[in-house]
């Protein structure tokens, strides 16, 4: 599974979301080829909305830029294999 492989570079969420985002992001790397970054955000979205709500969203890929607003203790950004995961609930203003 993924012990040992995640780095976590930035996040505000609580341990068991954290874990929860790992987890997800490596069972969508189970699921899906590696170069299929939008299949693997669509899946780790989809969880994400199923079990917290409605409003998550997912960047997947090796090199992306961002700039966004998130709610308190949503956002994650971690590396797992060759790919950077970028994971948050956005603000409705």
């Amino acid at each position: 599974m993924l012990e040992g492989r995640a780095l976590v570079k930035e996040t505000d969420m609580s341990t068991k979301m954290q874990i929860h985002a790992m987890a997800c992001a490596s069972h969508a790397l189970d699921l899906y080829d590696v170069s299929d970054c939008i299949s693997v955000a669509a899946h780790i979205k989809k969880e994400f909305d199923s079990v917290y709500g409605n409003g998550w969203q997912c960047v997947v890929g090796s090199s992306f830029g961002c700039y966004f607003t998130h709610s308190s203790g949503t956002f994650i950004y971690f590396a797992l294999e060759t790919l950077n995961f970028l994971i948050f609930k956005g603000t409705s203003s």
